[in-house]
């Protein structure tokens, strides 16, 4: 990891909002992870500095995550991400922008993608373990149940990385925990996986199909993720007309944090 990463602050649309503004060139929007405790910093911290080095890094929180304003829409929160991300851009005068994202964040993307007036300036994309079906196993509910203590964030960061530096961490383990113990943090991600009794299902929308999607898009999943069902980046890569899918090896449900030096090539590569 590089040197801290400055934070910037911006008002958009009466709403406090927390990014990083790194490097120069074609703007590249970082979209980060959905867990408990998650950030931009969190997602992104080993990718920013090599990928700022070729693009105009922007890597936002997203409402209720990091240090951006913890509030949570129960009409639709999805939907109010989505506007929150599309004025974000525009009050930075952003007309297009590469864009990547993580787990939660790819899943926003790719299906942002799909939609036929696609509100985000998208030119290429890159989804990382993101989009298709999430399982219910064991490592789902341990993301999903997180009680707010130290053991349970250990368990948390098992599931999601490989990485044994940072998996026997404590220093890693404590950043992680204290991020999710920002007042608000806690609320707004539990809020997300609230279900009315007997609707059951995600409250999040998935496209039907993929194939919708008109974009140049790279997937990358890791080989060792449980957090998606096995083959799913093979089913999205059949549907999306103009994609290509790398697996790496050695690495989880975030192959940027496993694997940091691999993903940033796959990246700069694909979107120079």
């Amino acid at each position: 990891m590089g040197p801290p990463l400055q934070s910037r602050f911006i008002d958009v649309d009466g709403i406090r909002t927390h990014y990083f503004d790194v490097g120069t060139g074609p703007v590249l929007v970082l979209l980060h992870s959905g867990e408990f405790g998650a950030s931009a910093e969190i997602t992104w911290e080993f990718n920013i500095p090599a990928l700022a080095e070729h693009f105009r890094v922007l890597a936002p929180d997203w409402l209720g995550y990091g240090q951006t304003e913890k509030l949570f829409d129960f009409d639709n929160m999805w939907e109010r991400r989505v506007r929150h991300i599309a004025a974000f851009l525009r009050q930075l005068r952003v007309a297009k922008a590469h864009f990547a994202g993580n787990s939660m964040g790819g899943s926003m993307l790719v299906t942002v993608a799909a939609m036929p007036d696609s509100p985000w300036p998208i030119d290429r994309m890159v989804i990382a373990s993101g989009g298709g079906v999430a399982p219910e196993n064991e490592a789902r509910r341990i993301l999903n149940d997180y009680d707010g203590s130290r053991e349970h964030m250990r368990n948390l960061v098992r599931a999601l990385i490989r990485r044994a530096d940072l998996v026997n961490s404590e220093d890693y383990l404590e950043r992680r925990y204290q991020s999710s113990l920002i007042p608000g943090a806690w609320e707004c991600a539990a809020a997300a996986r609230f279900r009315m009794p007997g609707r059951g299902g995600a409250s999040a929308p998935r496209p039907a199909t993929y194939s919708t999607v008109p974009f140049e898009t790279l997937l990358i999943a890791g080989a060792q993720d449980n957090l998606r069902k096995p083959g799913y980046a093979d089913e999205m890569r059949r549907e999306i007309a103009r994609s290509k899918l790398v697996v790496i090896e050695h690495a989880g449900h975030c192959p940027q944090i496993d694997q940091p030096d691999a993903f940033n090539k796959f990246v700069s590569d694909f979107l120079r």
